[in-house]
């Protein structure tokens, strides 16, 4: 998947108040819950209904490793989707995001400046308003590249820019080569 797009999951995530299920049959009975049946379930795992009903009746345990990936995405795609929205909506109203990262940044400035990508480790609360770009761009699909772009403007903003009080001819933010990115809410 995107390396920003499971940053943002992996910081909902923490808002959870139960952990999701870790084994093969747990697992499997809530996604059959979820999801009305066993049919549908099997479909959507790639898998036969039997090899389905067989999880969910403990016959078999231990999934096959592209199985067990599939359903454990899944599962965690659909946890808590009350707590999941209820931590989206907070961070995106009056939290805001801390994103903590370290990744090649640049930018393209007046002649004269420096301007030079390098290498930064930067760990910086972006205001709501940012933080509900990146939400609503997630939610529509966007691509990994434009979650990257959204991001860039909003260091661009908060960072270099400090909110308006300086920088104010900067043009844009490259963000590339990213080493460690995590988001926290």
């Amino acid at each position: 998947m995107s390396l920003i797009g499971d940053g943002l999951d992996a910081a909902v995530q923490k808002a959870f108040t139960r952990p999701a299920p870790k084994t093969a049959g747990p697992q499997m009975r809530y996604l059959v819950k979820q999801l009305g049946g066993t049919k549908a379930a099997a479909q959507m795992l790639r898998v036969s209904q039997r090899t389905v009903e067989r999880y969910v009746k403990d016959q078999i345990k231990k999934p096959r490793p592209g199985l067990a990936a599939r359903l454990e995405r899944e599962v965690k795609k659909r946890w808590q989707p009350q707590i999941r929205a209820r931590a989206k909506a907070k961070a995106a109203d009056t939290g805001g995001i801390v994103i903590d990262t370290r990744a090649r940044l640049g930018y393209t400035a007046p002649i004269g400046s420096t301007d030079q990508d390098r290498i930064r480790h930067l760990t910086v609360a972006l205001p709501p308003v940012h933080a509900a770009r990146l939400f609503d761009a997630q939610e529509a699909g966007e691509s990994d590249a434009r979650l990257q772009e959204i991001a860039a403007e909003a260091l661009k903003e908060v960072y270099f820019q400090d909110g308006g009080r300086r920088a104010g001819s900067l043009e844009e933010v490259r963000f590339t080569d990213i080493e460690h990115l995590e988001f926290d809410l």
